[in-house]
Order: structure tokens, then sequence, then C-alpha cells
């Protein structure tokens, strides 16, 4: 009976944490660890402390998570294995500084310091959202400028192109042939289904690790593209670098979270790499020089670094970097939406355009035949 109720428990813990994979946001965690840091600055126990920002958590599956995590620090865990049972939410660079700050015993601050991290993150998501909102919408109205033409404009034409007893133009009888396909049930029942297996397809093939590994390339390689992405890694992982020095954490144990923290294959090499050659015994600068893809660094980053390592102020040459990174990253994302935004006008007038010139070619000729 008891293995059984565990079991039940066990089950439901499992649940909540599938569940707040969803549903934990960062805002929830700058949250958590700014009312963290001040309970224990206050004096407030660990485990009382994660209690009471539970409670105070609206109900759903975070909730569970924290409640969890304080009856197990109560039991005797260490806060940073219980935050490792949910990887997922709680990521590597988190777990770190919580380990760091129970070593140094210096938790209140390093969390401070870990939500200026967050907030950070956060800033920069928005402002690649915020970028990514206009053309998002110029697309959604160049769909529907050319569904509306297609299945409700063009249909009503052809009736009066019929009656006239014309023979269509080129150009608008391809199109309305393309009506009739797509709005015959049948014909576009097949038409999603190819659709379907296709994009099923792709997403299928980059999730295997030589679709990924395709798919970073071109994030890399694609012109603008490719340099707001780079910006936008390094900007994280220079941040992360800087918030972990500055709080104590060893520079090999920062390389490696900065390693497991990075969702692109080749930096993840670089930083591997980077990360094996300083355990060996090489120099912070020298070993990112001789690392595989080093060119996709800026030049002035190891220049930096180096001159960090011989001053000794390798943390806050970190969090310079991140600022320079920063900066390149907000210049990058202006300078991708300044291209976006003619492309998408370009592509809606030549769509439309050609929608148009279909319509009103028939027109023209009725009006030529009439003429005559």
């Amino acid at each position: 009976m008891a293995g059984l109720l565990d079991s039940l428990l066990s089950s439901n813990i499992e649940t909540a944490q599938i569940g707040a994979l969803s549903k934990a946001k960062q805002s929830d965690l700058v949250l958590f660890a700014n009312q963290l840091s001040v309970m224990l600055s206050s004096g407030v126990v660990l485990s009382d402390a994660v209690e009471a920002i539970a409670a105070q958590t609206k109900p759903g599956a975070f909730q569970t998570i924290l409640f969890d995590i304080s009856d197990r620090i109560q039991a005797g865990e260490s806060f940073s294995d219980t935050l490792s049972s949910y990887p997922k939410i709680f990521d590597s660079m988190f777990i770190g500084i919580i380990e760091a700050s129970e070593a140094a015993g210096k938790m209140p601050e390093m969390l401070n310091v870990l939500q200026g991290y967050l907030e950070s993150e956060m800033e920069t998501k928005k402002q690649i959202k915020g970028a990514l909102i206009y053309p998002a919408i110029m697309m959604f109205m160049a769909v529907v400028a050319t569904v509306t033409l297609l299945f409700f404009v063009l249909p009503k034409f052809t009736k009066i192109y019929e009656s006239r007893g014309q023979a269509l133009p080129g150009l608008t009888l391809m199109l309305v042939n393309f009506s009739k396909v797509v709005s015959n049930a049948k014909s576009a029942s097949i038409i999603f289904v190819v659709l379907g297996l296709i994009v099923g397809g792709i997403i299928y093939a980059l999730r295997t690790e030589r679709g990924q590994r395709i798919l970073d390339y071109l994030k890399l390689h694609t012109p603008l593209l490719g340099t707001m992405f780079i910006d936008s890694i390094m900007t994280k992982s220079t941040r992360i670098m800087a918030t972990m020095l500055n709080t104590g954490v060893t520079l090999l144990d920062t390389l490696k979270i900065v390693r497991s923290a990075c969702d692109n294959y080749y930096f993840a090499i670089f930083w591997s790499e980077t990360c094996d050659r300083v355990e060996a015994g090489f120099q912070f600068s020298e070993a990112m020089n001789l690392a595989s893809y080093s060119k996709l660094l800026s030049p002035a980053v190891t220049q930096m670094i180096k001159a960090g390592e011989k001053g000794g102020t390798l943390g806050p040459v970190c969090e310079k970097v991140s600022i320079f990174y920063d900066k390149k990253l907000k210049n990058s994302i202006k300078n991708v939406t300044g291209m976006i935004e003619p492309l998408l006008i370009i592509m809606m007038g030549v769509i439309i355009g050609t929608i148009a010139i279909a319509l009103l070619l028939p027109i023209f000729k009725i009006s030529s035949v009439m003429a005559h």
C-alpha cells in the first residue's frame, strides 16, 4: 500500500513537471529569484521561504513543484539537488549559481545577480519578438488578401467573363483553374494531406542530429540572419560567463555550464573544445583561438578576454563583452527588420499585382472585342 502511494505521488510530481514545461515562464523565475533573495536576506529559513513563495504562486504545476522543492529541502536535500530534478525549468546556469552560492554562503547576493541575468535574457527575447511582430502582421495581411482575391473575387469575375463567351487569357485561366482545384473538397483534402506530410517530414528531419546540424549551419550562414543569430548566442554565452565568474564560480565550471546551455551545434563544439583545452592547461584566450569555429567570434573579443586574464578581471571583462554583443544584437535586429519589411512589401506587390492583372486582362480583352 505504501509503495502504491509512493508511486502515485511520484507520478503526480512527474505529471506536474511535464505540465510546467510550458507553464513556468521566465517571468516566474525572475519573481522567484527576487522573492527568495529578499526573504533569505530577512533571515527566513530556505525551506520556509520556498514554501511561502509557493503559497503565493497561482495554483498550477509550477506551484506544485515549488511545494515539492520545499518538502525535499526540509527532508535534508540540498537546494541545488532539488532544482536538478527539474532541468527543463531550472537550467544548468541557474543550478550552477545555486551550487556556487551554497558553497560560498552568499545565496541572497547571488540570487540578485541571477535575477539580473534572467531579466536581461527576458528583455533580449522581447526585443526579438517585438521586431518580428510587424513582418508577421504583413505576412498575415498578404495571405488574407490573396485568399480573398482567389476564392471570393476571382470566381465572381469568372462568371462575368464566361457569360460574355470569351476565352480567358492564359494568366487568368491559370488562376481560375488553381482556384477551382483548391476550392474542390477532394482536391483540397489531397493538397492538405501532401502539405501535412511535407511539414511533418521537415519537422522530423529537423529533430534528427543531421537535420539540426543543417538548420544550425543555415542559421549562422544566412546573410543578415546569421549575424543576428551569432550575436544572440554570444550575448547569452558571455552573459552567463559574466554572471557566474562574478559570483565566484571557477572558469572551468563556468565553461562547462556555457557549453551545456548552448543550443547551437557549432557553438557547442566551439565551447566544448575551449573547455577541454582550458582543462588541459591552456589560457582561456588561447583555447578560444585554437577551438574550431573560432572565426565566428569577433577578433576583438579574444583580445578583451586576453586582457582580462592578464589583469585578473575576467568577470568584469566578460560583462563588457556581453554588453558589446548585446549592442551588436540590437543593430542586427534593426538590420534584419529593415530588410524584411521592403522584401515583404515587394512580395505582396508581386502576388496581389499578379492576381489584379489576371482579373483585369479579360476586361481589356472584352473591351477591345466590343470596340471592333
